[in-house]
C-alpha cells in the first residue's frame, strides 16, 4: 500500500503538493543515500513508513506557527512536517554536514519558504519561542526536556517519537498524553 492510501486509510487528509513533494523527496533521498548514507531508510517501503509516522500526529495536533526538530537526520520528521504544514515555520536542527546539506537541497529544490535549516547542535541555537519542539531518534525523554527548554514559552508543546520505552522514561509528574499506533509512541508533553 503507498503512502497517500495508508494517510487516507486513517483519515488524513493532505493536498497533492505534499505527495508531489513526497516524490521528490524520496527520489532525493534514493540518490543521496547511495553516496552519504543519510538514513537507514533505503528502500521505498521503509521510507513510506517514516514518512507515514512523520506526518500522523497531524491528526491530533492543534495548529501552530512555529516547529523546532531537534536533530532532524535526513528529514524525518522535521522535513515532512514542513511539507504538509506549509503555513508553519519549521527549524530542521541536524549537526551532521552531510544531512544538513540534504536538508538544505530538497528546501531549495522545492522552494520552500516555511523551512529554515539549522546545521548545528540544538544547544547551539539562538533561545526562542516556539509553539512545538519535535525529536525522533536522539535520546532519552529527559535529555530531550532539558534540550528543548530554550524554546519553550508558555503554551508550548513537546512531541517527541517514542518507541515502547516511553513508558520507562517519562516522569509521571509532567502533563503528558501518549498515542500508540503499532509501530509508534507519540508523546506529548505539555509545558
Amino acid at each position: 500500500m503507498n503512502i497517500e492510501a495508508t494517510l487516507l486509510k486513517e483519515n488524513i487528509t493532505l493536498d497533492s503538493q505534499f505527495y508531489d513533494y513526497v516524490t521528490r523527496y524520496k527520489e532525493h533521498l534514493k540518490k543521496w543515500n547511495k553516496i552519504h548514507n543519510l538514513t537507514g531508510a533505503k528502500k521505498e517501503e521503509l521510507m513510506d513508513k517514516f514518512i507515514y509516522d512523520a506526518v500522523y500526529p497531524i491528526s491530533f495536533l492543534p495548529k501552530v506557527k512555529s516547529i523546532l526538530d531537534i536533530g532532524t537526520g535526513a528529514g524525518f520528521p522535521g522535513m515532512i512536517l514542513a511539507f504538509a504544514l506549509p503555513d508553519t515555520h519549521i527549524i530542521l536542527c541536524e549537526p551532521l554536514q552531510k544531512r544538513a546539506s540534504f536538508l538544505q537541497f530538497i528546501k531549495a529544490d522545492l522552494k520552500l519558504k516555511n523551512v529554515t535549516v539549522a546545521n548545528c547542535r540544538v544547544e547551539e541555537l539562538e533561545p526562542q519561542p516556539i509553539d512545538l519542539v519535535t525529536s525522533r531518534a536522539v535520546t532519552d525523554t529527559k535529555m530531550l526536556i532539558q534540550l528543548s527548554q530554550p524554546f519553550i514559552s508558555q503554551g508550548s508543546k513537546l512531541l517527541f517519537y517514542k518507541g515502547e520505552r516511553v513508558f520507562e522514561e517519562v516522569d509521571e509528574s509532567l502533563k503528558y498524553e501518549i498515542i500508540e499506533t503499532q509501530n509508534r509512541h507519540y508523546l506529548i508533553i505539555d509545558i
